[in-house]
């Protein structure tokens, strides 16, 4: 075995000397079969690690198929867990410590180790068929090609047969348990408590007593290898102090929590129930699993039978007087396309949760991307404007949920609200917010006219937007529907002129929402380069243009919330750059969204790997515009490249 230099653990830096103070951050990754847990695993040892009081943020990682064969390389599930005493802004770049549950986790998942990190592995898995099935032709872990890593092997299914023999377990059952050993391990080596995953072992197995004594059993085991193994070279313990933080109350929560929680907020606020139909799709379907268990705050759900019946069930119930929300992944978007239409020429109260994943069509189900941009604001038939939000991480879903309801709600629209696979499935911990400091916006129905005055369905107020009225409202009678409408009374008109003026009206409204204007997130509102983000990239491009900016770089971050329109000033604040950077995982859809609305000579950093960017690519990238400029710690920095605040690291 070799010696682990636990010293070395952190996000993405140099590694420190051997005697240093432990680090500030680690990146820990789980790896394994698809039916080893190691989402229930990471998901777990997230809690803790969230009651312990370090910052985190997690990237799940798992198979596009339902149940590939098992120690197969395309069966491999994985979860990381970037979590630190100092702010956590990415889930990290490469791993600290890899946990390999048999050969096929660690060929898939080796590449992203950092030269010198740990590899924990579970030996009784590395057997000559599954060797075979993840095409070693010897084991690595005998043939000296893991020399650059700190390698702890041993035979973790074997040990755990034997924690959980008392509960008398065929083998089968026995090594089910072999995720809640490896996780006591984790949980001793970074010093974490085993009581809070107990009781939730106890509640999860309630009815089954001796599945969660023998889980337990296994997780004691795992903890007590830590602690009275003779391994003081392999194995260390690394404590890792809380973040300091405001006071308040914290949970960890994920982007479709986020969101549906974001949601009921908005409906509340609006003063409205909220109907949500839906159709299972991945990443989306977690909104319709965490929304049924909100009944008692007015929200209805319903799984429909296909995604055009859940968009148009939500439609007409936003006809009824509530506010009708629906959601899905590029594919489901597609086919509720037709009934966009629908909603944006009867203009009504819609909100669409678009959780993106890579494409085209399958695609790449269980991967993030950020491909459906122009899906979002150009595609639909006919001039079809709709407003575009986009969140930018787990806790951000929850403001743009409630602002997807206040613009609906406010303009008589439907707004699509863009998350990704990563924000869906990435958890973080969350402030939650104190209800009061939200203003409400009440939506207006009109429920009566002053006698002799007659009833325009199309009537239009300051906002541009028509008259909401419930049916069976006395003397409020009207007809919806998808054929072009005379611009007052709503009935059917087929008129040169009127089509004109009412695709304009569409227009006009939508362009002229009230979108706060474009604040800079880090650095100056003008300089050499600004890097200008939108949804999900937040995070990396946060941490790399704060590492230029400790080096004295003129480079700020700006990140773009409302996609369309956009933000009215965005267009002069990027005049104050010389360049612009927009980094993407499409293949420069926003670029263009940006040079066709605001001339804005942009340049493109495209990724459509399905995973999210990394620090150092971004990083790289940045770099590309400051060569041949001097350091500020190799000489003098140019007067317009002066040494700025130091920022986060």
């Amino acid at each position: 075995m070799a010696t682990q230099r636990a010293e070395n653990m952190a996000d993405n830096t140099p590694d420190q000397a051997p005697n240093e103070a432990a680090p500030d951050a680690v990146v820990v990754r789980f790896a394994g079969d698809s039916g080893d847990g190691m989402q229930l695993t990471g998901g777990q040892f997230t809690l803790s690690t969230a009651l312990a009081g370090n910052d985190l943020a997690t990237f799940p990682d798992f198979p596009a198929e339902i149940r590939a064969p098992q120690g197969t390389l395309f069966g491999v599930s994985a979860f990381q867990i970037n979590f630190g005493s100092r702010q956590i802004n990415t889930a990290g770049d490469a791993p600290d410590v890899l946990v390999a549950m048999n050969p096929a986790a660690l060929k898939v998942n080796l590449s992203a180790l950092k030269p010198g990190g740990l590899i924990i592995a579970d030996t009784g898995e590395f057997t000559k068929r599954n060797l075979d099935k993840a095409e070693y032709e010897v084991s690595p872990i005998d043939d000296g090609s893991l020399a650059k890593f700190d390698v702890l092997a041993f035979d973790i299914s074997e040990l755990t047969i034997e924690a959980v023999k008392e509960f008398g377990l065929g083998k089968k059952d026995a090594l089910r348990s072999k995720n809640m050993w490896t996780l006591g391990l984790a949980l001793w080596m970074f010093d974490r408590e085993r009581q809070p995953i107990i009781d939730w072992l106890n509640a999860k197995f309630a009815k089954k007593p001796e599945i969660a004594g023998a889980n337990i059993a296994a997780l004691n085991a795992g903890h007590a290898y830590g602690e009275t193994a003779e391994l003081s070279g392999p194995l260390k313990q690394v404590a890792m102090p809380p973040l300091e933080q405001s006071p308040g109350l914290y949970r960890t929560i994920t982007g479709a929590e986020s969101v549906s929680l974001g949601l009921v907020a908005g409906a509340q606020l609006a003063e409205v129930d909220m109907f949500f139909g839906g159709y299972p799709i991945t990443p989306a379907s977690a909104i319709l699993h965490h929304l049924v268990r909100l009944k008692e705050f007015g929200v209805t759900t319903f799984q429909a039978e296909d995604e055009i019946a859940a968009i148009c069930s939500a439609i007409g119930a936003s006809y009824a007087g509530q506010l009708g929300v629906t959601s899905s992944s590029g594919p489901g978007i597609a086919l509720k396309t037709e009934a966009l239409g629908l909603a944006i020429m009867v203009e009504l109260p819609l909100v669409i949760v678009n959780s993106q994943r890579g494409g085209p069509s399958t695609g790449l189900p269980t991967k993030t991307e950020q491909s459906d941009l122009y899906q979002a604001v150009y595609g639909r038939n006919g001039d079809a404007p709709m407003p575009v939000i986009a969140a930018c991480s787990p806790g951000d879903a929850f403001d743009v949920g409630i602002e997807a309801c206040r613009i609906a709600t406010q303009y008589m629209t439907p707004v699509m609200l863009l998350t990704d696979g990563y924000i869906a499935n990435a958890a973080e911990p969350w402030k939650v917010p104190d209800p009061a400091s939200y203003q409400p916006f009440p939506a207006k129905f009109l429920d009566g006219l002053p006698e002799g005055e007659e009833f325009l369905p199309y009537k239009r107020d300051e906002k541009g937007a028509r008259p909401w009225v419930k049916p069976g409202t006395p003397d409020l009678m009207h007809r919806v529907g998808g054929i072009e409408k005379n611009a007052t009374t709503g009935n059917i008109d087929y008129a040169p002129d009127n089509h004109q003026r009412m695709t304009e009206l569409r227009r006009d409204k939508v362009l002229n929402i009230d979108v706060p204007d474009q604040q800079v997130d880090t650095g100056e509102t003008e300089g050499e380069l600004a890097v200008v983000g939108w949804g999900s990239t937040y995070g990396p491009i946060r941490q790399a243009v704060n590492r230029w900016r400790d080096k004295g770089r003129a480079v700020s971050h700006i990140h773009v919330r409302h996609i369309w329109p956009l933000p009215a000033n965005l267009g002069e604040l990027l005049q104050g750059f010389t360049h612009v950077l927009v980094p993407e995982m499409n293949t420069g859809q926003f670029k263009t969204v940006l040079r066709d609305q605001l001339l804005v000579d942009a340049d493109s950093l495209t990724k459509t790997s399905g995973q999210p960017f990394q620090i150092a690519e971004l990083e790289a990238e940045i770099g590309k515009y400051f060569d041949n400029v001097p350091d500020n710690e190799g000489g003098k920095v140019p007067a317009n490249k002066q040494q700025l605040p130091s920022t986060e690291a």
